[in-house]
Formats: structure tokens, sequence, C-alpha cells
């Protein structure tokens, strides 16, 4: 592989970093480009951490003989059987001994002694060599701290000394290209989590000026948990994030699944938005959500119950109106959620369930803008005095029908 080649390779990488490419795609792409330019290359993986509540990190796997598409996201290296896998790879060896590079001439009597090269060997491979490129500290987010790669060829002489050659000259810069991808991911990611994919998606676009807002018609969403102080309060210290982990995971998935977007997390409440362009469909899509919820309430409140552990049941509050959406806060530090009366409103109603025993109550506004729902009946529980709302309201709840009571 000559100079003008490896420029030419260093040069599209560079592009495609720059372009924000799909990682996966730029490591097919390298690896297809480097062949075509002679590089003896039949296998190559690309591995790289990240900062994700799930995975530890992506791997960028490419073969020669099977084309593969896909990305894979692995858990956590540090118990049971991935630990001891980890353990046994070129890349543990490298971090342990300080090593940069390490290789191994399987083909020609060098010992399969790192994880995965016996089968390599099996399956025709020559020569194999495993690299760490490691990033300055003050650039680690999490524990993506370095880029790893390796590299094998089922050619029957090995790698030449050029192949060799080329591969350090041109991996720091796949590497960089697949860092400069990972890191707009990451940012999405950590958006994503603690913002909500909406207002994530709003922030990641610019929209991160103090006082940026825009008015928007919305159903809100306020739920609690059922007697969560006197529970908390008999819990062991050690059990009482499980226990608002389960619920709150019972919560969110149900929001996110009929397309609502969690805005904030506050103790045991959940403050949730149903945006539309039709009012009816916003609502539809909130009663959605609270048919998931129950249904997974009762899958969890089995298990738990089955584990001698205590269970609870969510209060449901559901209103609608028009809020603020948008930067609140200061200079240095800014919240992106919605404010106006509604919100207040929302968060009273909720407070209702408790005092009612109902597990939902809804505001007038939300039933006029409702769909009839098809499992149960409206059914209003009188004019209320809501805490900090001037005027009394009429608030309603859902009741099975005949035939589901039956």
């Amino acid at each position: 592989m000559d100079a003008q080649k490896i420029a030419d390779l260093s040069a599209w990488l560079t592009t495609q970093g720059l372009k924000g490419v799909d990682e996966m795609d730029i490591v097919n792409g390298f690896c297809q480009r480097a062949r075509q330019a002679g590089l003896r290359l039949d296998r190559g993986l690309a591995l790289i951490d990240t900062l994700h509540p799930v995975y530890e990190g992506r791997a960028f796997q490419w073969d020669s003989l099977e084309p593969i598409k896909s990305a894979v996201e692995y858990g956590p290296t540090d118990e049971g059987t991935a630990a001891e896998t980890w353990k046994r790879s070129a890349f543990f060896h490298l971090r342990e001994t300080s090593g940069n590079e390490v290789r191994r001439r399987i083909g020609f009597g060098d010992p399969a002694d790192f994880y995965q090269l016996d089968t390599m060997l099996e399956a025709g491979h020559k020569d194999y060599v495993a690299m760490i490129h490691r990033f300055v500290k003050d650039s680690h987010i999490g524990d993506m701290d370095c880029f790893y790669s390796h590299w094998a060829t089922m050619d029957a002489d090995g790698f030449r000394d050029d192949d060799i050659a080329a591969l350090r000259q041109l991996v720091p810069v796949l590497a960089l290209a697949i860092k400069s991808g990972s890191l707009t991911r990451v940012s999405r990611t950590i958006a994503e989590v603690y913002l909500g994919e909406d207002a994530a998606r709003q922030v990641l676009e610019g929209r991160i000026s103090r006082g940026k807002a825009e008015r928007i018609s919305a159903v809100l969403w306020f739920s609690d948990l059922q007697n969560y102080t006197r529970i908390s309060d008999n819990l062991p210290p050690d059990e009482i994030i499980p226990f608002l982990n389960d619920y709150a995971e019972a919560v969110i998935t149900s929001i996110h699944e009929a397309g609502g977007n969690v805005l904030k997390l506050i103790g045991d409440g959940t403050l949730a938005i149903f945006k539309a362009e039709e009012r009816e469909d916003a609502c539809r899509r909130a009663l959605h959500a609270q048919d998931l919820l129950r249904g997974k309430l009762k899958g969890l409140n089995e298990r738990r119950k089955g584990e001698k552990r205590p269970t609870t049941e969510v209060y449901l509050g559901l209103h609608i109106g028009d809020v603020f959406y948008g930067n609140i806060g200061s200079n240095d530090r800014l919240d992106f959620t919605v404010i106006g009366p509604a919100v207040n409103e929302v968060s009273r109603i909720a407070s209702m369930c408790r005092f009612v025993d109902r597990s939902i109550i809804m505001s007038s506004q939300f039933v006029a803008a409702a769909p009839p729902p098809r499992d149960a009946e409206v059914v209003s529980i009188g004019r209320y005095a809501l805490r900090g709302v001037k005027l009394a309201q009429e608030l309603f709840t859902l009741m099975p029908l005949e035939t589901e009571r039956d």
C-alpha cells in the first residue's frame, strides 16, 4: 500500500468523520477501501466505550467473507462471563501492560493465547494484530478513554511489513472519525436521558438560550406513587432506589410507548406532556399510556409480591391546556420544561386521587377534548377547590364498564 493510497484513505476517513457518517458505515468503508488498495485484510474489529445508562460501549466488525451491517452494543464487562472474556482479550493485555500494539502470527507458530484467536485460526486466519489508541485524560467522557481495534488476514504469508506500517498510519485517523461520531451519539444520549426525547432534540438543534420558549397546547400528565412516604420510611435505605426505579420504569416506558415526553422526575412524581396537532389525538395517546401503565403495574406488583417486597399503585392526573415550553433558569443553569397555570393545576388534580380513592382523575377540559374510552365510562366525582387554583373545578374519573366489572 503506497503513500498516495494511504493519503487518499486518510482523506476519505477525515471527510466521513466531518460529515458525521454512521460509525458502522465508516468501518465497513474503511476496510473495503483498504483491501482494494492492497492491504491484506480479512477481518477488522473496532471498539469504543460510550456513556449510556445500559451499554458500556459499541463494537463494529467487518469480515471479507460475511457482510456485517449492524453495530453491537455491549453491556458491562466488569462482572460474570463478560469479565472473564474481557480478561482473556488482547485489549485487556495491552491495558495491563501499558502497551499499544500486540501481534500474533497464529498461522506460523505463535500461540493463540487471546480470546477468539483459536477460532480465528480454525477459520483460516494466519496473522493478527491488536491496537489501542489512547485519548488524552482531559478528553475522556465516562469510560471512553481509548479506541480499540484488531485486524487479521488469511493471506498465506500473513501481514507484510508495509501492511502493518499502513495500519499504524491509518488506524489513528479511523479512531478520530469513530470518536467524532461516538461523541455526537453520547451528546444525544445524555440529552435524551436527562431531558426527554423532544426537549433533547430541540436543545441539540440550538435552542439553549434563556427565555426561549414557545406557547403550545398539550396534554399534561402528572403522576406519583400511592403511600410513597410511608413505604419509604419503612424500607431499608438500599431498597428505596430499586423501589423507585421499578415504578419509574413502568411509568416512563408507558408514556414513551404512547408517544409522550417525560420532562421531569420529582422524587416519586413524573411530569410529562403529549403534544399533537389535534387535541383529541393527544388525549387518546395519554389514555393509551394510562392503559399500558395499569398493565405494567399488574405484572410488576405480582413480581414484587413474589419477592416479598413492597408494592404500590400510581396516582395519575390528566389535564389539557396552554403552556410555555422552553428554557427557564439562569445563564449557566437552565431547565427545558413547561410552565404555566395548567402545570400547577395538573399536579393539584393528581393530588386529589388519594382523597377520593381513585387511581386516575381528569379535568373537565381533558374530558371535553378526549375521545370516548372503549372499556370504561367517564364519571364525575364532583366539583373541588384545588389549592392554588382560583375557581373550583369539576373532576372526572374512569369506571370500568359493567361487562368489565362482571
